[in-house]
């Protein structure tokens, strides 16, 4: 049914008979050509997509007699490309994709909507120069050239630009993609947009530095990451002096180590802990008596990430309870 047939006339679909043309012909001059894609009807019907290598085939003194194809049936390969594709572009997340040359060749319709930019302005073009701010220019492109290294990078936040100048704050997480072969071929970014968490957090940081009580923070492992302006007065140490500091070891007496260190674990593991009172000493070596509630801190996730506590001074009102109780006595005697 094929021998002696002309292949290309009458086995090729119309609209592919002149690329297969072309490669047959670039064969018999002796140009081979590797991986060439088109599709192959069967005799039932049905659509095959082919990888094709062609080679150019010689006699024993080195002419050109023809050539030879070895073919490689893709069109599982193909569905599910199409498939993966398809969920991509359809994902409620902003998904790009980038080559090994840092050139944008996966762009879905969620990050079109964010960002502005249509497929067609950013096919192709380069991610990190035409569309990352110029301050984090280096830093995406570390991340990208570690996910093309096979060292993929999580929650890694940058702002961008959107084609209508808004600032955009994504949180990134950069997977390495890999052909059939296991070849890195390129790297794919799936976003978040945190903008208005950022927002939230950032007014939050403004009510809890702004707030007329001492408030302090320590992260899992007891380091203090909040300092409040009201804690840096009553004190005496500034942010700068206590940020990173382990807040028991080096803020609280000895003998109240144990006690404080106690409260701090029962919060970090989601028990909290109201009114509880114990010692401070300021910078300049005053003794604060302070009321605490310790309050867990969890993320987004719910995963706890620390502690926040927040103070009330009351050395004035036990020194008053004192007095008062030391005039009942007196009065008693």
């Amino acid at each position: 049914e094929v021998m002696d047939k002309n292949l290309v006339e009458e086995f090729i679909t119309t609209d592919y008979q002149a690329s297969v043309q072309a490669v047959l012909d670039r064969a018999l001059h002796g140009e081979e050509t590797a991986n060439f894609e088109f599709p192959l009807i069967t005799k039932a019907g049905a659509r095959i997509e082919i990888l094709l290598n062609a080679t150019t085939r010689r006699d024993e003194h080195g002419n050109i007699i023809g050539v030879v194809g070895i073919g490689q049936d893709i069109t599982f390969r193909i569905a599910q490309e199409r498939e993966y594709s398809n969920l991509i572009n359809n994902a409620n997340a902003p998904i790009f994709g980038v080559d090994n040359e840092g050139m944008v060749n996966v762009w879905n319709q969620c990050a079109m909507h964010l960002v502005g930019y249509s497929t067609e302005e950013v096919m192709g073009h380069r991610l990190v120069e035409e569309f990352i701010t110029k301050d984090y220019q280096a830093s995406v492109q570390t991340v990208l050239d570690k996910a093309l290294d096979g060292e993929e990078t999580a929650n890694f936040e940058f702002p961008l630009m959107t084609k209508a100048g808004v600032r955009l704050e994504v949180l990134l997480n950069a997977t390495t993609r890999r052909d059939e072969q296991g070849n890195i071929i390129g790297v794919v970014g799936i976003g978040q947009d945190i903008t208005g968490r950022i927002a939230q957090e950032r007014e939050y940081s403004k009510l809890i530095d702004s707030a007329n009580a001492p408030i302090f923070g320590v992260d899992n492992e007891g380091k203090v990451t909040i300092w409040n302006q009201c804690a840096v007065k009553s004190v005496g140490y500034s942010s700068e002096e206590v940020m990173g500091k382990n807040l028991v070891q080096q803020f609280i007496t000895p003998e109240h180590r144990a006690r404080v260190q106690s409260v701090i674990d029962q919060a970090l593991a989601g028990e909290e802990t109201a009114n509880f009172e114990f010692p401070l000493i300021t910078k300049a070596g005053v003794r604060l008596d302070v009321l605490l509630n310790a309050t867990t801190r969890r993320d987004e996730q719910g995963n706890v990430i620390g502690v926040v506590g927040i103070g009330q001074d009351i050395t004035g009102r036990l020194a008053q309870e004192r007095e008062y109780t030391r005039l009942i006595d007196t009065a008693n005697a």
